[in-house]
């Protein structure tokens, strides 16, 4: 009964001592713990923590039963174990620290600080060159034409662009055309957009890591889908087979997209949705067709 007392009492100070900061500190860990679960269980870093934990649980049992030679070579490892995690978890910390410089909070901290402020010129020129990708792909469609489009958002596709042809260039579907004509140069690569002009073409984007991939896709879809693992890019396809328009967005692939939806489905990822100027110049743009 004294020992149950005890115990009361030794729980009631923990209560009695608990703050707010303990509740926000247990709060951020437990994010931080949950958010690295998921990086690791949605990459393939997860075979590489069972690894990590294989050796722990070793090294463990080798200081148990008086293994020296195991124990010391362990020993040895871990020392430099912090080094060996960055340098086998740097796409998945990269790839975590881009999320987070995409997530609403980080833009909204970037917007407070004076970065990320969209103007109505560049608002403007986003929702032409939608116009011009709906109507470039509707034509490549009717032709069986294949395309790879991407537009740059956040992500800068710097290293992207020095692969292709710089062009530098206002958009139209005409030019769209003309690049991804089966006969053309540029082709077989993907068109980089950004603030709303044709940046690059003929480029050579990133295939997705993903094996659960329909093996039906082809090469282009699987760049598309490469491209959204690696960046917050908004990617459209055209399939040269079928003439299918698909949308690959944050490592998903949506498909069966006609002119009416596609045009709506890149207003919504790539305008501002609280912009006054987004909305009075899409105004203006439907009530000129």
């Amino acid at each position: 009964m004294n020992m149950l007392s005890d115990y009361g009492r030794i729980i009631m100070n923990i209560f009695r001592a608990f703050t707010i900061q303990d509740a926000v500190d247990i709060a951020l860990v437990a994010l931080l713990i949950y958010s690295g679960i998921r990086i690791v269980r949605e990459s393939r870093a997860g075979q590489l923590v069972k690894g990590l934990i294989f050796l722990v649980v070793a090294f463990f049992i080798s200081e148990w039963w008086g293994l020296k030679m195991v124990n010391e070579i362990l020993s040895y490892l871990f020392q430099f174990a912090f080094v060996a995690l960055l340098i086998v978890f740097q796409p998945e910390i990269r790839r975590a620290l881009e999320q987070i410089g995409r997530s609403n909070w980080g833009n909204r901290v970037m917007a407070f600080v004076g970065f990320g402020k969209i103007d109505s010129e560049s608002v403007r020129e986003t929702a032409n060159a939608i116009n011009a990708v709906v109507e470039g792909t509707s034509i490549l469609q009717q032709m069986k034409m294949g395309a790879l489009i991407v537009f740059e958002r956040k992500t800068v596709l710097g290293d992207t662009i020095a692969t292709g042809t710089i062009i530098n260039s206002d958009i139209s579907a005409q030019l769209i055309g003309n690049i991804f004509f089966n006969k053309a140069p540029l082709h077989d690569g993907g068109m980089i957009i950004r603030d709303g002009k044709i940046m690059a073409a003929g480029c050579i984007l990133p295939l997705t890591d993903n094996n659960d991939v329909n093996a039906a896709l082809g090469t282009r879809h699987r760049a598309a889908l490469g491209m959204s693992e690696n960046s917050d890019a908004v990617v459209v396809v055209v399939s040269e087979e079928t003439g299918q328009i698909s949308l690959a967005v944050n490592g998903f692939l949506t498909r069966n997209f006609n002119r009416e939806s596609l045009r709506e489905t890149l207003r919504n990822y790539l305008l501002p949705e609280d912009s006054y100027e987004a909305s009075s110049i899409i105004s203006k743009i439907r009530g000129n067709k």
